[in-house]
């Protein structure tokens, strides 16, 4: 089977899973780019350009749902935006990049596996006020290995009780569309508009595969996931692709 079509398989059932949690999938897309051998300059255009295909039309679908929390949503995503795009700026080296990635993923992982008491969700913890306040770095380290970065915010604020999970998830998915085109716009202006549009070309079956997944994806979240597995599903992706990663580095 061409490379390709496996390539497709993969982003197809990432997209779909990832969208079920709020997330784009980049940091999986990343994953199985490295293990296509694709140079890695590369990789943060073509992840981020997926993330957007598939959080566009989740955020679509969580509004129209009612359960984003706009006011917190926008400031969140208004202090990590700038902060993305200075991230996507900065050059990074590739086992830099597999290692920063790969250790991220892992940590919040482990977060979201920690337990929170059923009775204390919707009473946030006192550390919910500083989230603001930790959007910004988090913006910063999405755009410097080129994902939306919605799967470092989310197990915070799943840690404190910031919202509910499907509430979580739309606020996820919000900021990883605005992240992922400011970050996108910071790798433009660091490779050229050259290199984007050939790995566009090259990436089109991907950016099809992850449309259709994410928008079955986002369905599942809104009508199919109980609120658990949304959680637990979410700590299984973030730990198996960062053990991946850090395998690869």
């Amino acid at each position: 089977m061409p490379l390709i079509l496996l390539l497709g398989a993969g982003f197809f059932l990432a997209a779909l899973l990832y969208a079920s949690v709020g997330f784009g999938g980049g940091s999986t897309y990343a994953a199985l780019l490295v293990l296509s051998g694709l140079d890695y300059r590369v990789l943060p255009l073509v992840a981020l350009a997926c993330n957007i295909v598939v959080v566009a039309g989740a955020t679509i679908r969580f509004a129209r749902a009612g359960v984003t929390p706009w006011r917190g949503a926008l400031l969140l995503t208004a202090l990590a935006a700038p902060a993305a795009f200075v991230g996507g700026l900065i050059s990074i080296e590739r086992e830099a990049f597999l290692l920063l990635l790969g250790g991220s993923l892992v940590l919040t992982g482990i977060t979201m596996l920690i337990p929170v008491k059923e009775a204390a969700v919707g009473e946030p913890t006192r550390m919910s006020k500083a989230m603001p306040f930790a959007a910004i770095p988090l913006g910063f380290l999405a755009g410097l290995v080129g994902i939306g970065g919605g799967i470092f915010l989310a197990p915070l604020l799943h840690l404190t009780r910031w919202r509910d999970a499907r509430a979580i998830a739309a606020t996820a998915s919000f900021f990883i569309l605005v992240n992922s085109m400011f970050g996108l716009a910071g790798q433009l202006f660091k490779h050229g508009p050259s290199m984007f549009g050939g790995a566009m070309v090259d990436a089109l079956p991907l950016l099809l595969a992850v449309a259709i997944g994410g928008q079955i994806g986002s369905l599942m979240a809104l009508r199919v996931l109980p609120l658990r597995w949304i959680r637990w599903l979410t700590a299984a992706l973030v730990t198996v692709v960062g053990v991946r990663l850090l395998l690869g580095a």
